[in-house]
Formats: C-alpha cells, sequence, structure tokens
C-alpha cells in the first residue's frame, strides 16, 4: 500500500466501510491535506472522506478529516476562522514567502520588542491582503502557483482580512514566534512578509502550525497522530472519531418534536414562529441564521437549517435519517 495513495484494488474498494464522524489529526509536516485525508481513509476503510481547508505540506497541525455524512458541513469550517502559531525569520526574504522559496535578500534586521509591538498593532482589525503568487488560487482556471514556477507574476486584487488577534510568543535574534487568530482567507505568509516589510528589514515564514478551526483546538484530546493512529486496533480506531455535529458545535440548538422533525427531514420548511415555539424550557429561540436541529427524545442530531426572521425553519443540510413510525424514533439509514 502506498499510504499517499488514494488507489486500492478493487477488492478493499468493495469493502470500504459507510462510516460517519469526525477525527481531529495533527497533520504532519510533508504530507498535502489529501495525502493526510487519504491515510485516514485507508486506516477507517471508509467510503468516503474529506477535509475542512487546505494546509500546506510545509504546514503542521489540526486537520479536521471528515467522515462519510461529515463530509456534509465542511463547507462550515472552511468558511470558519482560523488561528495559528507562526515563526517569523527576519531580515531574510524568499522568493515564496517562506522557508521552502530560494533567498533573495539579507538584511540584518536592526529591531527592538517596542518596534515589533508597535508593528503588529497596525496589523490588527481588518486589513488588506495580496494573495501570495505562490497560492492555490486560480486563475482563467490554472493556479498561481503555476504561473509562479513558469517566472509569471499575475496581477492580484487586495482582499479584506480581519486578524482578531495577534500576539508575539518569542522574540529572539532574528526570530519571531507570534499567534495569530483571523478570519477565513488569510495568508499567515503574506502577514509574515508584510510584517518584515513594515519593519524594514523583510521577513518570511520559517514554521506554522494551525492551532484552531472555528470551535475545534489542537489542544482537545481527542487530537491524533497518524503514527499514534496506525498502532491502535479497529475498535480503538473508531473510538477517536467524534460525532459528526462536532463540526458545527459553535451554532445555536435547536430542539424538534417528533412531528416536526419528520417533515424537516422531508424537505418541509417549518412556519413563522417555529424556532420560538421548539425552544425548550429556559433555552432562549436562535437568533436569525444557521442552526443545529435535534430530534426529542434522543437528542439526535439532524443536520442544518437556516431560522429567518420570524421564526420559520428551512431546512438545508441534514442527514440520511428516516422517521421510524413503528418506535416513534427517527434512525440512520
Amino acid at each position: 500500500r502506498d499510504w499517499n495513495s488514494d488507489v486500492c484494488s478493487s477488492d478493499l474498494r468493495l469493502m470500504r466501510r459507510n462510516i460517519d464522524g469526525v477525527l481531529l489529526l495533527d497533520k504532519p509536516l510533508g504530507l498535502s491535506s489529501q495525502q493526510a485525508v487519504s491515510q485516514v481513509r485507508w486506516l477507517f476503510n471508509a467510503a468516503k472522506a474529506g477535509h475542512t481547508g487546505t494546509l500546506d505540506p510545509a504546514a503542521s497541525g489540526l486537520l479536521p478529516v471528515c467522515l462519510g455524512e461529515a463530509t456534509k458541513f465542511t463547507q462550515m469550517l472552511l468558511d470558519a476562522d482560523k488561528a495559528y502559531r507562526a515563526r517569523v525569520r527576519l531580515g531574510v526574504t524568499t522568493t515564496t514567502g517562506d522557508a521552502e522559496g530560494e533567498i533573495i535578500a539579507k538584511k540584518p534586521p536592526a529591531v527592538d520588542r517596542a518596534m515589533i509591538d508597535a508593528t503588529l498593532a497596525r496589523f490588527r482589525g481588518e486589513i488588506r491582503q495580496v494573495p501570495p503568487m505562490y497560492s492555490a488560487l486560480k486563475r482563467d482556471g490554472k493556479p498561481l502557483y503555476e504561473y509562479a514556477r513558469e517566472g509569471v507574476e499575475v496581477e492580484r486584487e487586495a482582499r479584506t482580512v480581519v486578524i482578531y488577534d495577534l500576539q508575539i510568543i518569542v522574540f529572539k535574534g532574528e526570530f519571531l514566534e507570534i499567534t495569530v487568530s483571523c478570519s477565513k482567507g488569510t495568508y499567515i505568509r503574506t502577514l509574515a512578509v508584510d510584517i518584515g516589510d513594515a519593519l524594514g528589514c523583510g521577513a518570511s515564514l520559517s514554521a506554522l502550525t494551525r492551532t484552531g478551526v472555528g470551535p475545534l483546538s489542537l489542544a482537545d484530546p481527542q487530537v491524533h497522530t497518524l503514527d499514534a493512529l496506525k498502532a491502535l486496533s479497529a475498535a480503538a480506531l473508531e473510538a477517536c472519531l467524534m460525532p459528526v455535529d462536532t463540526l458545527v458545535s459553535n451554532l445555536p440548538k435547536l430542539m424538534l418534536d417528533a412531528a416536526s422533525a419528520a417533515r424537516v427531514l422531508a424537505g418541509q420548511r417549518l412556519p413563522w414562529g417555529s424556532a420560538r415555539q421548539f425552544s425548550a424550557g429556559d433555552q432562549d429561540a436562535p437568533k436569525p441564521g444557521f442552526t443545529r436541529l435535534y430530534a426529542m427524545p434522543n437528542n439526535q442530531f439532524l443536520g442544518l437549517a437556516v431560522v429567518d426572521e420570524r421564526g420559520g425553519i428551512a431546512p438545508k443540510r441534514l442527514l440520511a435519517t428516516v422517521s421510524d413510525p413503528a418506535h416513534g424514533a427517527l434512525q440512520n439509514i
């Protein structure tokens, strides 16, 4: 078996299982996100797998891997905020903005902590970034990195991103370690380069670890490495999976009675006021926007819906479930 390939024998393909859940993976350096997903899929012999946002081979850290029904909710984390720990090399500029590129300039960084603090303050909040040439963004159907490898510079429009938090961990010599909490679409490589330009010495990204994706954290005890997973039995592997709704645990929760749940699963919209009607006990009615739906009395996750301004519920992404009239419950199929 080639770990970095998603090609299996026909026998293995026929044996793949329909298994649902979320694996919080600490992706190692040197693997692409898709290669990491392929290894997880092979370990679980899963019929379907995907990830929630690319992490470059030169970066490590949190990569939520979705199996089965969980793949329906990957977009929610693609659009989520992210958190990183980054190591910036001051005074060194490279062709790619990180350690993978060739060094094109060196300048001793004549900076101190006060200068760095003042500079970082300028990058908190809304900022404008020009995407790097070495990125997967496409122009005329072709990734920018392919143009870059051909020596072609393509004009890119600056984009607005948000840096919620930006703090120094360590500043020693030419190396600066920072933590970054940011909106989707933020390039930490570009942030490192822009910080170096603002300091007047230039800079490049020398190491990057993703520490958070939406509500999920690298510090969670349920985060696993590939090496640890490979040493587990099949039963122990399954115990590593988290529920499908882990991906959307930051969204409001709404409980539905059996009749309303059955209507939602049939793709029907519940009328205005439903969100308030089904908000049980002291739980506030969900605000307009995406909400998680659960069926009473077993607290079974059904999927996502959008609540409108007047409390109407429109199902959007649902699990493959059916109503079981004989038992008055909802069961997975």
